[in-house]
């Protein structure tokens, strides 16, 4: 059984193509075998109600998110959306840009990092600083925004979508972000979140071919 509507879906854009939303901390994007909630369950119920749709909903999964990671989500509403998106993704030629808040400062504040990440068994990232067989290559840019005491906040403009890139990559400088234990951090977040947030997406719409740029906000229940 579907979940009931959620009156509190955070929706970012919307047209007959696609629809993009901010994903809470701690949801999945796509249901698992745990059978717990999901975004797109959650979305796919919101565009039943909303436009009094019979049997079911079309939504096409393009990218995900980790579980602990809020931010942008995109989804094809129609097979041609998500189909022609999804390539843009393949082609890398969308922008993919977070917003962390890191452990410590990194030094130099401006800086590009590329290594080479292998998916464990463990479902963790094991980064290595040169070729290594089974590990692909992953290149971020980072941008000190704000410093304090203890604390950085970073602009990352992720170029390869490795699992657990970001995360991996900057605990692997020595920054690992806030809340992360897995990791690394010293610090924790509650309910086993951590402060890395999907902030911006822009890419070309798959009909209009027009740019289109999707914002959303530093959660207010997040320290920075």
């Amino acid at each position: 059984m579907s979940n009931p509507p959620d009156s509190s879906l955070d929706i970012l854009y919307l047209d007959n193509h696609l629809i993009a939303v901010c994903k809470p901390a701690g949801m999945l994007t796509q249901s698992d075998e745990s059978g717990k909630a999901c975004l797109m369950d959650h979305v796919k119920d919101w565009l039943k109600t909303e436009y009094k749709k019979h049997g079911k909903v079309f939504l096409g999964l393009v990218h995900r998110l980790d579980r602990p990671v809020s931010g942008v989500v995109v989804f094809g509403r129609t097979s041609k959306g998500a189909s022609r998106l999804s390539e843009q993704f393949r082609q890398k030629t969308t922008q993919k840009v977070y917003r962390a808040l890191v452990e410590g400062t990194p030094q130099p504040a401006r800086a590009s990092l590329t290594h080479y990440l292998r998916k464990e068994k463990s479902l963790k990232a094991t980064v290595f600083s040169r070729p290594t067989p089974d590990a692909k290559e992953a290149h971020l840019d980072y941008e000190v925004i704000e410093t304090s005491v203890t604390t950085s906040q970073l602009d990352i403009h992720l170029h390869t979508g490795r699992f657990h890139q970001i995360r991996a990559q900057l605990a692997f400088i020595g920054h690992p972000i806030v809340g992360d234990k897995k990791y690394g951090a010293n610090s924790t977040l509650p309910e086993g979140r951590i402060a890395l947030h999907a902030r911006r997406m822009v890419f070309n719409h798959p009909t209009s071919k027009e740019e289109v740029i999707i914002d959303s906000a530093w959660p207010n229940d997040l320290p920075g």
